[in-house]
């Protein structure tokens, strides 16, 4: 395994880890405490479990070899994992949501320090885990990696929520500030909008990588600068180049002059393949296709 695979693994292993802690953490100290928006996250957080499982046996499936039944190798394993983590930050968002608006309509509960200390450590715990996840994940090109980042910065935003939920509420049950009490459900409120926002992004671009989606128009006009910069290249057919998990696979139909030889052209096609491949690490396979050009054309 490359120190690229060993990297992305490692950092779904510890986010793993650290979800398991911030649950059991989250929802012992909201019950204890009755902080029903900390038990609120503490939930999240466990659906958190099933996401990283998720993305850590689709990184695994990812990195296996091409075979005879996916000759294309396995790298939309991550992706449909990471449509399986926007479905659960979705989920989330809207449990969280509801919980919010049954709390506003709830008498407001006493408050103490250890919740808020809690939402606190999630807090920080969380944000150093989406800056380590999200390097990692750009680093190594990997979907499930990022998909795990992504589902950190959902947990920071509603690990926020709680902080400044507790925090008003505790403060405002000092100063007598009556409507204090109530900053805990409306945070959790505009916290479940961003998270849905967050999983809308997330599915969405799954989906266009699933249904098999051009790369970005920056990355296509690069192909075709670099084809039409070979001098027995006459004309570009076509260029399409699709993501296929952690690399891209690309297509392409050039026109070659028609009285070369099959060696010429299979010449011409490797030269074209690995001048692609060299300028971008993320394409391991260029598919080439050759078709006649003559004269006057």
């Amino acid at each position: 395994m490359t120190f690229k695979a060993n990297a992305g693994l490692l950092s779904i292993w510890i986010s793993l880890v650290s979800n398991i802690a911030l649950t059991i953490l989250k929802i012992v100290v909201g019950l204890l405490f009755a902080s029903p928006v900390l038990v609120a996250d503490g939930i999240h957080n466990a659906g958190d479990i099933i996401a990283t499982i998720a993305a850590l046996t689709s990184s695994m499936v990812s990195k296996k070899p091409a075979d005879d039944d996916h000759p294309y190798g396995h790298g939309k394993a991550e992706v449909v994992a990471s449509a399986l983590v926007a479905i659960i930050l979705a989920i989330a968002a809207l449990w969280i949501g509801y919980h919010a608006i049954l709390t506003l309509r709830e008498p407001p509960e006493s408050q103490s320090l250890l919740p808020l200390a809690a939402a606190v450590v999630s807090l920080v715990w969380k944000q150093v885990l989406y800056v380590y996840t999200i390097r990692v994940g750009r680093a190594v090109n990997s979907k499930s990696v990022l998909a795990t980042a992504y589902d950190h910065l959902a947990d920071v935003y509603a690990s926020l929520a709680a902080v400044i939920g507790i925090g008003l509420a505790y403060i405002g049950e000092r100063l007598d500030w009556s409507w204090a009490a109530y900053g805990d459900p409306v945070a959790g409120i505009v916290v479940s909008l961003l998270v849905l926002k967050l999983a809308y992004e997330m599915g969405t671009d799954a989906i266009d990588i699933l249904m098999e989606r051009n790369v970005s128009p920056a990355k296509l006009a690069q192909y075709e600068k670099l084809i039409a910069g070979e001098p027995e290249i006459k004309r570009i057919d076509r260029v399409r180049a699709r993501e296929h998990g952690h690399y891209i696979i690309v297509d392409v139909r050039v026109g070659i002059p028609s009285h070369y030889t099959i060696q010429q052209g299979h010449d011409i096609g490797r030269a074209l393949k690995r001048c692609i491949m060299d300028s971008d690490p993320d394409v391991v396979e260029v598919l080439v296709h050759m078709n006649p050009w003559n004269e006057g054309e």
